[in-house]
């Protein structure tokens, strides 16, 4: 497979997950909104911050109030992050490479696209603006059924899930990371029953709160177990939840297991994986969880770095080697 057409691959894999979880990120603020604890507030400037824009929204907004940061997250032209964006440049790298991919894709990913056009109207509430998400969310799996069902599993395929298991391992620790961006009153215990309802959401933002309660709850608690530090070890950990970063880090292992030339990305997956397997009470604790999610988010950089290096740069990489003139 041409280089090229490998990175279309991957970046498409990329950018249509990301439009899915900045979906449920917005979905998860929404739902902290309301379940904040009396006296608390909610940093929306914090909020671009996490997803690692926080200098380009300066750029194009006066004020960082809750309008401003989700329109910038979800239609602005000038956020290449954005979920309008994203479809835009996932419709366009399916769009070159339709003669791999099944054709019940293309005309998927399409209408991703023209429902994308609506993100951007004025006066849009929370509830109107939630239900559009939810919808987006839907259509993002039935690609991925697609995917999965209607297409060969060969070279083409790995790099799909190379793509898509990065973005979505760096999302799930942004989503995690959400709580840096409330303002509490006072310093509330990681037991705290009103912070509690506050990972509940972060939970639901991912689909797992079913799934927490059968597998990762201690038996017998009256609240179900949900803490801080027992939900980031769930979706940190966990390696049967398909949301959770160590599951997500197996995945692209065993997608490289089936590329040639794998041990440079292989290598660069080790950090990450000996940093999950490593996981500390301390590093949990409130004080602490936003520089350990920092730390992954570094992990998964140097992973994509050396894909690219590998797979993408292979001209780049020939003239360095004095291969080519």
């Amino acid at each position: 497979m041409l280089s090229r057409s490998a990175e279309s691959l991957y970046w498409m894999a990329r950018y249509l997950e990301r439009a899915e979880n900045t979906a449920r990120l917005i979905n998860a603020t929404q739902q902290l909104l309301l379940d904040l604890p009396q006296g608390a507030s909610f940093g929306w400037k914090t909020l671009t911050r996490i997803v690692g824009l926080d200098k380009l929204f300066q750029q194009s907004y006066a004020e960082p109030d809750e309008s401003s940061v989700v329109d910038f997250l979800m239609a602005s032209q000038r956020n290449p992050g954005s979920i309008q964006s994203c479809i835009r440049f996932a419709r366009e790298n399916c769009r070159t490479m339709r003669d791999v991919l099944p054709r019940d894709l293309w005309e998927r990913v399409n209408s991703m696209y023209l429902a994308s056009r609506r993100y951007s109207q004025p006066g849009l509430g929370r509830k109107d603006r939630r239900q559009m998400l939810e919808e987006l969310i839907y259509d993002r799996h039935s690609v991925s059924g697609v995917l999965a069902n209607c297409m060969s599993h060969d070279v083409a395929y790995q790099f799909i899930g190379l793509g898509e298991h990065i973005e979505r391992a760096d999302m799930t620790t942004r989503i995690l990371d959400i709580h840096s961006a409330i303002m509490l009153p006072n310093q509330a215990g990681d037991s705290d029953p009103e912070l509690g309802l506050l990972w509940v959401g972060v939970l639901n933002s991912l689909s797992g709160l079913q799934m927490y309660r059968r597998h990762a709850a201690s038996a017998g608690s009256g609240d179900g177990g949900i803490t801080g530090e027992r939900v980031m070890q769930y979706l940190i950990c966990d390696p049967h939840f398909p949301r959770s970063v160590v599951y997500c880090l197996d995945a692209i292992e065993s997608h490289l297991a089936e590329l040639p030339h794998n041990m440079d990305p292989l290598r660069a997956l080790r950090p990450a994986r000996r940093r999950t397997d490593r996981l500390s009470a301390e590093a949990l604790s409130l004080s602490s969880q936003h520089e350990f999610l920092d730390e992954v988010q570094g992990d998964l950089a140097h992973i994509h770095d050396a894909i690219a290096r590998e797979y993408f740069h292979l001209h780049q990489r020939e003239v360095a080697a004095g291969a080519m003139p």
